[in-house]
């Protein structure tokens, strides 16, 4: 789910898309149900590359695409079965301006580079500093912090676009709702992706629970343009690649999820697999008799050819 700065009643139904793009940086939506009986904030850990700079990470407003995480699951369609043959403490000293505030759609968002620049963020908006030092790795990440109105609500998918520091694409998916870091959480998790190394291995859609053997991950039936609207997507979605999905549900360690990728994320290459997959999934008694009518037919253009001949 994500890090709150302060208590939460619950949290569930969290889905997060990812995209690697071409230039070293990744998209990130996010998007949950909570209730919270005071103001809060959501703090996101980000695997940002250093050295960070204010502008290391662009908000994207998706006020105007809440449907963006309901059209994702339209490219996941189920079949019924049927039968089948075949973040350290702070540094002292003088105090730093405030950081940038950004109106992104109902969201009030502040992006801070590193750990020691929550300080130049309102206190109501972090963690106590023993809270951030039993979490040491988060030291050299950003953090895209979203402040989140008091009620039982499911706000509009939050987004942005970030330099990136790692080559495996990342879902901020380690749990903090009560200033705690516990080593085991419930989760409620559904990961969303694009990357075209995994277009180039998959085989043919099966169903909307079916995890696919090269990847790991369950596909989508079609490319993103058959079930997105690109245009509100505001450039994160790519409607010439597939979307992969991967479900966390149950008590889990608590931890951030990476998935490790393959060749370039935008530019597929050519896939063989769903063509021996569709190949395969005709009767035996089938495939060898169309081999059979092809020798058959050869023999009789033979035939044909040395008549003439003669």
């Amino acid at each position: 789910m994500c890090i709150f700065s302060q208590p939460v009643n619950s949290v569930g139904n969290t889905r997060i898309f990812a995209r690697s793009t071409s230039v070293d940086s990744q998209f990130l939506v996010y998007q949950m149900n909570y209730d919270s009986q005071d103001p809060n904030a959501m703090i996101l850990p980000i695997p940002v590359k250093l050295p960070a700079r204010e502008d290391s990470l662009r908000f994207i407003n998706l006020e105007k695409y809440p449907e963006f995480f309901a059209h994702l699951m339209n490219g996941f369609p189920y079949h019924p079965p049927s039968f089948s043959i075949g973040c350290s403490s702070y540094h002292d000293g003088v105090v730093a301006s405030a950081l940038e505030v950004f109106e992104v759609g109902n969201y009030i968002a502040s992006f801070v580079p590193q750990m020691s620049d929550f300080a130049r963020l309102d206190a109501r908006f972090t963690l106590p500093e023993e809270t951030w030092a039993k979490i040491p790795e988060y030291q050299n990440y950003g953090f895209a912090v979203f402040q989140l109105a008091a009620g039982s609500l499911q706000p509009h998918p939050m987004a942005f676009e970030f330099e990136t520091s790692n080559q495996s694409i990342y879902f901020p998916t380690r749990h903090i709702h009560d200033g705690e870091v516990h080593d085991a959480e419930d989760f409620d998790h559904l990961l969303y992706l694009q990357h075209a190394g995994f277009d180039s291995q998959v085989n043919s859609y099966q169903n909307s629970d079916i995890t696919d053997q090269q990847t790991g991950l369950v596909r989508s039936k079609t490319i993103a343009n058959r079930f997105c609207d690109l245009r509100r997507s505001s450039g994160i979605v790519d409607g010439n690649l597939l979307v992969h999905k991967k479900e966390i549900r149950g008590t889990r360690q608590n931890e951030d999820t990476f998935i490790t990728t393959t060749g370039h994320p935008t530019k597929p290459t050519f896939n063989f697999n769903p063509l021996v997959s569709w190949i395969f999934s005709f009767p035996s008694f089938v495939i060898f008799g169309g081999i059979a009518w092809l020798f058959a037919r050869r023999s009789k253009l033979r035939r044909i050819n040395s008549s003439e001949e003669v």
